[in-house]
């Protein structure tokens, strides 16, 4: 796991608005601004106007605003956020008090149900705004271009929902290869290759019909995916 500041000023100002009631505070994810979560036994408005105040000097410190939800919440909702907290739990590190995922996993029926909204709201995406880009093969290449980090995001959770955690590209290309078929590979690495370097209007153009058979051929894998377990 790579290394990250910690945030040492944003933890003391949460103890000091939420004094006891703060249970732990964990930094998730990499690079700037570092991410942030805290667990409190009760949560008012007043405690979040104590952090508006302190906001803009986070930020200046190079920290995101910090997710604070109380104890019992946190407890009932891994189920509901399952792509989120399941990447938190996989990349974090205690900053302040105990470690809450410590024995916890996401289930893999909530990971897969969340795996499979995500997949296919990026199909439904894909479509219609190709049907907006009119055809221009430049709007074609701004939209390939633009659904690539979304793309990539997709291809980790599904990697994670196999219990085989990815994030370079090419691992995340060679994994869904294995599954779905050479062809759909070269799609999403042609895709991800865009956020390297931007694509040609013409290839970008020729890419996307691939690039929508790889995300039907995706969508139904996830669908499908408790069956093959």
């Amino acid at each position: 796991m790579e290394t990250m500041a910690t945030p040492d000023a944003l933890v003391t100002d949460l103890r000091e608005i939420f004094g006891e009631r703060l249970r732990c505070v964990v930094a998730y994810g990499d690079g700037t601004p570092v991410h942030t979560l805290a667990l409190v036994e009760e949560l008012s408005v007043e405690d979040l106007d104590a952090c508006a105040r302190r906001a803009r000097r986070w930020r200046a410190d190079g920290c995101a605003i910090p997710l604070v939800l109380g104890t019992r919440e946190f407890a009932r909702s891994l189920d509901a956020f399952p792509l989120e907290f399941g990447a938190i739990i996989a990349h974090h590190r205690v900053l302040y008090g105990h470690d809450p995922f410590e024995g916890l996993e996401v289930a893999p029926d909530d990971l897969r149900r969340a795996c499979e909204v995500e997949v296919k709201g990026h199909l439904l995406h894909l479509r219609e705004a190709y049907m907006e880009a009119g055809g221009a093969p430049a709007r074609i290449a701004e939209l390939v271009e633009a659904s690539a980090p979304a793309l990539r995001t997709l291809l980790e959770n599904v990697s994670r929902l196999e219990g085989q955690p990815r994030t370079d590209a090419a691992s995340l290309t060679a994994h869904v290869g294995a599954r779905l078929g050479a062809e759909h590979e070269r799609a999403f690495a042609g895709v991800l290759a865009s956020l390297e370097s931007p694509l040609a209007r013409g290839d970008a153009a020729r890419l996307f019909p691939a690039y929508l058979r790889a995300t039907e051929a995706l969508a139904d894998y996830v669908d499908g995916w408790t069956a093959r377990r």
